[in-house]
């Protein structure tokens, strides 16, 4: 799944981003993250693959907390 593939790789660039203490640069990342996977999900129709993006989405919302919290 393609677009599975580049939301890892999106999402390990804000881990990436909060490892180095770049809060600005990983909160930047985070937005255009939750932009792009809520674009996917308006877009899927298939059960399976929203169970799998939600599961992103709650991982997001946590990498939040932690650059804004």
């Amino acid at each position: 799944m393609e677009n599975k593939d580049s939301l890892i790789l999106e999402i390990q660039k804000i881990i990436d981003f909060l490892a180095l203490q770049q809060k600005d640069q990983a909160n930047q990342k985070l937005v255009e993250v939750s932009n792009l996977l809520d674009d996917i999900m308006d877009a899927t129709e298939n059960d399976e693959e929203l169970v799998e993006f939600h599961k992103y989405q709650i991982l997001l919302n946590h990498l939040n907390v932690k650059i804004n919290g």
